[in-house]
């Protein structure tokens, strides 16, 4: 048999009968001891083989093979079964570890793991990994970081929520934004609790525990804001935009951008001009909050984004971006001071950049459209959207992204939307 390379692991298929797979290493500089294991699934991981000095066979899981290569696989063999040879057992010491590790340490474990599959095709986003960091490190950790992950309890992760909820963990921003203070809240209790379930399961597939403490909590409601601006606080935003000589123009573009679209600030903010299709009327993600999709956009968001002049880099050279930063090359990043500061112009409170998005939907919603339309606009997860509306926009949606960016169009204008209301009153349950 050949020496374990990735040629070799490659090459390897899982057992048509359900069972494992194991390819040892051989010849010329073998390792003995050190293989392979493919499980029917497809995943395979490398490990070691030994017997401690009691002569009880032992295996310990070095890496996945799709992280981990295969010659530092090989190192690691190596560097593990030395401790073997020296009397030691790192099979039973990483079990003694998992009795032991703390809520903080599997956090920093967890991170680890996502980091190393980030941006993969079905595994953690970026954005969202980078809001797990600010939670752990703000919330968990402090509240109940110090924990053993065996000890917790359904009660320890329900009083994590009521303090989080309560503000234990609230504490100045570095940065000036919108307001000085993070004060935690029922809806990041909720979210945070809900992270913390996804990161109890990576405890419990790696056999640090047998159950899931979060899994028997009953999280707080969201507190999902449910704001959305009026038509006559449009038609204020609208003034105030039209009147803000002073403030970026791209900043500008860019919100009426948000209310003509219904898309989420970064997917506005990150738009390149290849993912901007004029002719189909639509936006071509390639990576969104819900992977890659195609978004139908109406005719007033169209020709707002015709408008937008193109401009160039620091090199010369034509920048990729619809919305470019005021200094240096990359996309604007400002955009919630601009906000705040046209909102207080317009005398309008409460507003935040998804109220944007929430007035997009709103706008959709009295227009009668059906929440699965409304889905499809909103580039919402929803099974029968995704797999209607995949490859090609949908003329019924391009229909209605056309009613709504026309009635949020006219109202930042301070004008009356022409047409007729119809309420589509859903179809009756056979």
């Amino acid at each position: 048999m050949p020496k374990i390379t990735k040629r070799t692991v490659d090459a390897l298929k899982p057992d048509p009968a359900g069972k494992d797979v194991f390819f040892w290493d051989s010849g010329d500089g073998a390792i003995k001891g050190f293989g392979v294991r493919m499980k029917p699934s497809g995943a395979a991981s490398y490990l070691i083989q030994y017997r401690n000095k009691e002569g009880r066979t032992r295996r310990l899981v070095l890496g996945s093979a799709s992280v981990l290569a295969a010659e530092e696989a090989r190192t690691r063999a190596g560097d593990k079964l030395k401790e073997v040879e020296g009397g030691g057992d790192p099979s039973a010491d990483r079990h003694a570890i998992r009795k032991s590790i703390t809520v903080s340490e599997l956090c920093d474990l967890y991170i680890k793991d996502a980091e190393a599959r980030a941006g993969e095709e079905g595994e953690i986003k970026h954005s969202t990994l980078k809001m797990d960091k600010s939670r752990i490190e703000c919330h968990i950790k402090p509240l109940i970081g110090r924990l053993s992950v065996r000890s917790l309890t359904v009660e320890d992760v329900e009083g994590l929520q009521n303090d989080i909820a309560a503000g234990k963990t609230a504490k100045k921003r570095e940065k000036k934004g919108r307001s000085g203070l993070l004060t935690g809240g029922r809806g990041v209790a909720a979210r945070t609790v809900g992270m913390l379930g996804t990161i109890l399961e990576f405890a419990k597939r790696r056999k640090v525990i047998k159950e899931n403490p979060a899994r028997n909590v009953k999280k707080f409601e969201g507190g999902k804001n449910k704001r959305f601006l009026s038509q006559a606080e449009l038609k204020a935003l609208g003034e105030a935009m039209n009147n803000a000589a002073t403030e970026n123009k791209a900043a500008i573009a860019a919100i009426r951008a948000l209310l003509l679209t219904g898309c989420r600030k970064n997917e506005i903010l990150g738009l390149p001009w290849t993912w901007l299709s004029v002719k189909d009327k639509c936006i071509r993600f390639e990576d969104t909050k819900s992977g890659a999709q195609i978004r139908p956009i109406g005719k007033s968001a169209v020709d707002h984004f015709k408008l937008q002049p193109k401009a160039k880099d620091s090199k010369g050279n034509e920048s990729p971006w619809v919305f470019p930063a005021a200094q240096g090359d990359g996309h604007f990043v400002g955009l919630p001071r601009v906000l705040e500061r046209l909102c207080k112009t317009a005398k309008i409170k409460d507003v935040t950049l998804h109220v944007l998005r929430h007035t997009f939907a709103a706008n959709a919603a009295e227009l009668g459209f059906s929440e699965l339309t409304i889905a499809g606009l909103l580039g919402h997860t929803v099974a029968s959207v995704t797999a209607r509306y995949a490859h090609i926009p949908d003329s019924a949606l391009v229909l209605a992204a056309d009613r709504v960016s026309a009635r949020i169009a006219a109202a930042l204008e301070g004008q009356e939307d022409s047409a007729d209301i119809v309420v589509l009153h859903p179809a009756k349950q056979g």
